[in-house]
């Protein structure tokens, strides 16, 4: 008997069957497509090797960076651009994203950067924070709630939805406080107003930026994982479609057909068993990529990129990264172009929930699209004479219905621990460590 069967070879697979052979178990790993990494692959464009989705991750916790020490990577950990990013309000307007706030929640609401996005009247409502009893809005269901009630509508629709919203692709009405702000809850409590307690978590964060990459693209974690897979030699099988998931078994189907069961002393699973997943739940993204000749574009008008209100009319993306401001190392391979990566909210994916890279026209409807918003967003009119590569991935969000698994099968990945690398990456190494341990 196999000591433990890993469904799933995305990152949260790849780190647990590492870790679990590292540690001596006997590891089969399940593929169903042809590629291991899931969302953390590599596609070219123009020429140029990029991540084909996260180029980041959060430093909240050190899970990504332990990681990437360990994969010898260490020296490669990089930190964004510090000039930051923009936000585009509902109604339009464009300001730089004010710059001692918590997923947009200011710690000084009458801040001129605050002024500039909220206005006059939002400002003074969000200062009565301070004359607010401290347990008004702890009890907050939702990261929505909590700052309609602190601080109000405005602050909430004009900082909040537009930057908690953009990066944990949620509204905040549906993000628990103590998931995406952990400690916050316990910080207003303690000190009296929701701005006083941002002020108090920011101060007590580790030093540094709230997120970091990896010079060469995150892709390269993946690189490493996959090496050290066959390092520590687990048995990994591609384009084999679990078909059941239990507890010590997992039933599977090869590229050819052949069906095969595979038992074991423990399975763990990102993917739902399809036995009890009737149809899954899920939202689509879309992201377009374009690479351009663009001398205006040194300037780096907006920064790092915008984030965008997700009832914004001006234009249809969600968010606009550019990548080659963000990312001082991809500058230095690029020739003097600059690569811009848009991304949009979208049902149209692979129903089988496998991304791949598509080559995109700048002239068909999304290449004129993408053109139409990044102008817009950075205030540069972008043609497609100047489009040197484009492409686009469409993916899904995590599977809602996974939750269905098998009693005493254990959940990893996105499904069962909520995006961000570092999330997964630390769930996956506890599961990892507890089967160990047991």
């Amino acid at each position: 008997m196999t000591d433990v069967v890993v469904v799933g070879g995305g990152v949260a697979g790849l780190v647990t069957a590492r870790d679990l052979a590292k540690g001596g178990a006997h590891v089969v790993l399940v593929e169903s497509s042809g590629e291991l990494g899931g969302m953390v692959r590599r596609h070219t464009v123009g020429g140029i090797d990029l991540d084909m989705a996260a180029d980041s991750f959060a430093t909240r916790t050190d899970a990504v960076g332990r990681l990437a020490i360990e994969l010898g990577l260490g020296n490669d950990v990089v930190a964004p651009d510090p000039r930051g990013a923009w936000l585009m309000t509902r109604d339009g307007r464009t300001s730089p994203i004010p710059a001692t706030g918590l997923l947009g929640i200011p710690s000084t609401p009458m801040a001129a950067d605050v002024l500039a996005v909220v206005g006059q009247k939002g400002g003074l409502r969000a200062q009565m924070d301070s004359l607010l009893p401290g347990p008004v809005g702890a009890k907050a269901t939702s990261l929505g709630e909590l700052v309609r009630r602190r601080m109000g509508e405005r602050v909430l629709d004009d900082l909040v939805v537009p930057i908690a919203g953009g990066v944990h692709s949620t509204h905040p009405d549906q993000l628990d406080p103590d998931r995406v702000a952990p400690g916050l809850r316990a910080a207003l409590l303690r000190e009296g107003s929701l701005a006083r307690a941002v002020l108090s978590l920011r101060a007590r964060a580790a030093a540094g930026t709230p997120v970091q990459g990896i010079r060469g693209g995150t892709v390269r974690l993946v690189d490493e994982l996959v090496a050290d897979l066959e390092t520590y030699g687990v048995d990994v099988r591609l384009h084999s479609r679990a078909t059941r998931i239990e507890a010590h078994a997992v039933e599977i189907v090869s590229a050819d057909g052949t069906t095969e069961r595979l038992p074991a002393q423990h399975t763990l699973s990102s993917v739902a068993d399809p036995e009890r997943t009737a149809a899954p739940d899920r939202t689509g993204i879309q992201l377009v990529t374009l690479v351009v000749d663009q001398p205006e574009l040194d300037a780096a008008p907006r920064g790092t990129g915008m984030l965008v209100h997700p009832d914004a009319q001006a234009v249809s993306a969600k968010a606009l990264t550019h990548a080659t401001v963000k990312w001082p190392w991809l500058a230095e391979v690029t020739d003097g172009r600059h690569v811009l990566r848009l991304s949009y909210a979208t049902t149209a994916t692979d129903p089988a929930g496998v991304a791949t890279s598509l080559p995109v026209d700048p002239t068909d409807p999304v290449g004129s699209r993408a053109l139409q918003d990044a102008s817009i967003l950075l205030g540069v009119p972008i043609t497609a004479d100047r489009v040197s590569g484009a492409a686009r991935v469409g993916w899904y969000g995590p599977d809602l219905a996974a939750a269905g698994l098998a009693e005493g099968v254990v959940g990893i990945g996105e499904a069962s621990t909520g995006r961000g690398l570092a999330g997964i990456i630390a769930a996956a190494r506890t599961a990892a460590g507890q089967i160990l341990g047991s």
